[in-house]
């Protein structure tokens, strides 16, 4: 549409009935290209679908001659729309032209507006925006669009249909919006270039006289008028950030797209880590769909509910899910177990409407607890474990502890996710904090799914969670491994941390990686949950090179399992070293060093020929766990995690690793320790340098209590000698 004169209309029929997603039954489109004279391309009922119009638009031939727009306009008058249906239906004129007509255009325009057609005038590179103007119904900045911004040109003229009575939204969560934008145009203006000597008569006196007369040029101006726009807005398929661990969303149209995932989690969906729901369950989702959560609270919930059954839900899963929705009244969208597959459970979704209603979460509790699990009722061990899901972002307007307290006494697991707001009515709904889980936005609620994972199936074993423990993995990055198989031990190492309490009083988590380096990926003060654990373990990085054992061996002795990094006093220590074998054979030292220091060590060996250096890294009580392939390792885990808590429930040395800092030397005194300092350093643990001016002090001894030590809670010991945590 770039050249002058290049005009044409189209027209278009609406009327209601049923519309296939190729064919056009409610609306007709016809097209007219003018020039000096009108000329119809084809009439509203010449084609039936939108692909036999396109292909025609595609072939017409552009004729120039003159801009007659009035002309075509008198055509359509005294004619009517070729091919409709007598004005039974509405009619929309779309005029696309520059606005230079030659003619008069005002008064056939008005006409036809007059007898109810609704007309876009869409201009072309600068138009005559008056003339736009007199051609469009009004209001004007709904009805008059430049046709070189396309795709605003084209979600104006849709989202001016979807405000009007003839049109609606298809997608529910589009949104038509005021922009601002800008009017064009090309002026051609009067400039003063200057002045030269002319000569001038005058009548009065018969003379002629010299003066200084002005001259001018032309030059065309682009000018810019502010104006204001309207498109509609959709949610599109990432705004939600699906890709996790630093994955790349692409779009594939309006509701598709597919992540570009990091090396570790290639073959994962939407580069989430590996789980599953392996153990027998039924689960129903309660979402809160009330005014009080809001649209995008209501899509947020959604959006988890489909990435949950996504990342843990497959055809061989013994668990089963439903999906309800409440505001005012409970509505079981798919009842639990009553699906296809995972794709025909995510497709219900969609259709689970907001109601923005009230928030009535104490009737949906109580109706959810009586029939949202079918009407059949399994007694004793043949009846599954059965959780409850409650997500919502609103406070109830009913009371919820009465209800609450009823789903829990029949045997109900009831879980509330929900925003900070509604942290205490959820932990009032659930019984506990544990069983509550807070989020900040929609990618920390995404974030949280193997948390919701780990308590839905978890069946944590006595002494172990409960179980003080400092505890640091050491993994094998090099190129012996590999990448593929670095992502396998990735996963198994996730796996394990969801059967720890992982928090400052209870268990901490530290990472270490070696390959061409060693790398900390994280400390075991750095991550105070156990959701933040799993996060950080799935972005450990893959190094490559040549690794060396001894060396990561040291740095975890030196910079790691040190109480100023982090490790506790009287809280048991573990490593567990996940290897290939290669790079171990400086290791043994390393490894007895460590556990000379208080250090349990396990070793985990990869891959079909036992090697002899890792014997010897396994120690004298033969701490090995020998694996044939890294995808067997899921197979190993329990073996790993009863080490783990058999080593959890040792008797400790409260001085190994020493709390002393600044080489002072722990000493051990009735059941607790002291620390005795070197000179130039005073405090309990000699954390303190003394200032000039103060005695000079050649060794300064500072004893403490086990439990009254210096503020830091990393430097704090956790129990009396020989009883970690209690």
């Amino acid at each position: 549409m770039g050249q002058k004169d290049r005009t044409g209309v189209v027209g278009v029929e609406h009327s209601s009935g049923t519309d296939a997603s190729q064919s056009l039954p409610r609306v007709r489109v016809g097209a007219m290209q003018f020039g000096s004279a009108p000329h119809l391309e084809f009439p509203l009922d010449a084609f039936p679908t939108r692909q036999e119009v396109k292909a025609q638009v595609k072939r017409m031939i552009f004729k120039g001659g003159r801009t007659e727009t009035g002309l075509a306009l008198k055509r359509l008058l005294h004619g009517g729309f070729p091919g409709g249906r007598n004005g039974s239906v509405p009619q929309l004129l779309v005029i696309v032209t520059d606005g230079k007509s030659q003619g008069h255009v005002a008064s056939p325009a008005k006409q036809l507006k007059e007898r109810g057609v609704t007309v876009f005038a869409v201009g072309v590179r600068f138009p005559r925006w008056e003339e736009l103007h007199a051609l469009a119904s009004e209001p004007w900045e709904q009805h008059v669009l430049l046709a070189e911004q396309v795709e605003d040109a084209t979600n104006g003229l849709l989202s001016t249909l979807a405000s009007s009575a003839l049109c609606t939204i298809h997608a529910p969560d589009c949104r038509v919006e005021a922009h601002p934008c800008e009017r064009r145009t090309l002026e051609t203006v009067r400039e003063l270039a200057g002045s030269a000597p002319c000569w001038r008569g005058s009548r009065q006196t018969d003379a002629v006289l010299a003066a200084r007369c002005p001259f001018y040029s032309w030059k065309k101006v682009l000018l810019s008028h502010p104006a204001t726009c309207y498109r509609t807005t959709c949610p599109g398929p990432c705004d939600a950030r699906p890709c996790q661990n630093g994955g790349t969303c692409v779009p594939e149209g309006l509701d598709r797209y597919h992540c570009l995932c990091p090396l570790a989690f290639g073959g994962e969906a939407n580069c989430a880590p590996k789980l599953s729901l392996e153990c027998r369950i039924d689960v129903l989702f309660l979402l809160d769909s009330s005014a009080g959560t809001t649209l995008e609270g209501f899509l947020r919930a959604k959006a988890f509910v489909k990435r949950f059954a996504q990342a843990l839900l497959s055809e061989d899963s013994p668990a089963r899910v439903g999906v309800a929705w409440y505001s005012r009244e409970l509505v079981v969208a798919v009842p639990v177990g009553e699906y296809q597959d995972v794709p025909d459970l995510v497709r219900s979704l969609d259709h689970i409407p907001f109601s923005a209603g009230p928030t009535l979460t104490g009737s949906a509790l109580q109706q959810a607890t009586e029939r949202g699990f079918g009407s059949a009722i399994r007694a004793g061990q043949d009846r599954p474990r059965r959780v409850l899901v409650l997500l919502t972002e609103s406070r109830s307007q009913d009371e919820v502890a009465g209800p609450a307290r009823r789903a829990r006494a029949r045997e109900l697991l009831v879980l509330g996710v929900g925003s900070e707001a509604v942290r205490a009515e959820l932990e009032e709904i659930t019984g506990s904090p544990k069983h509550t889980m807070v989020y900040t936005d929609s990618q920390d609620l995404f974030n949280q799914i193997p948390e919701l994972q780990g308590k839905l199936c978890s069946r944590p074993r006595p002494g172990c969670q409960a179980q003080s423990l400092d505890l640091v993995f050491l993994l094998d990055a090099s190129s012996s491994v590999g990448p593929e198989n670095f992502a396998h031990m990735q996963s198994f190492l996730r796996s394990c941390a969801l059967r720890f309490d992982v928090n400052p009083d209870v268990t901490q988590v530290g990472l270490v990686v070696y390959g061409s380096r060693v790398q900390v990926a994280f400390g075991l003060d750095a991550h105070p949950t156990r959701a933040a654990v799993l996060r950080a373990m799935s972005q450990a990085p893959y190094l490559g090179g040549v690794g060396s054992a001894g060396t990561a061996l040291l740095h975890v002795h030196d910079q790691v399992m040190t109480v100023q990094r982090g490790a506790r006093p009287g809280v048991p220590k573990a490593l567990v070293m996940l290897t290939g074998g290669r790079g171990v054979e400086d290791a043994t030292v390393p490894a007895q060093k460590l556990r000379d220091n208080g250090v349990s060590v396990l070793v985990v060996g990869m891959g079909p020929v036992l090697r002899d250096a890792l014997r010897r890294l396994a120690g004298p009580r033969d701490s090995l766990i020998h694996v044939a392939a890294y995808a067997d390792l899921q197979y190993h885990q329990d073996a790993v995690i009863e080490w783990i808590c058999g080593e959890a429930r040792r008797p400790v040395n409260l001085c190994k690793p020493s709390p002393c800092m600044n080489e002072g030397t722990c000493v051990l005194q009735n059941g607790s320790y002291r620390c005795e300092c070197r000179g130039g350093w005073e405090g309990p643990h000699c954390e303190n340098r003394v200032l000039r001016g103060d005695a000079p002090q050649a060794l300064g001894s500072h004893q403490e209590p086990a439990g009254r030590q210096r503020p830091n809670p990393s430097l704090q010991p956790h129990g009396r000698l020989g009883h970690p945590g209690r």
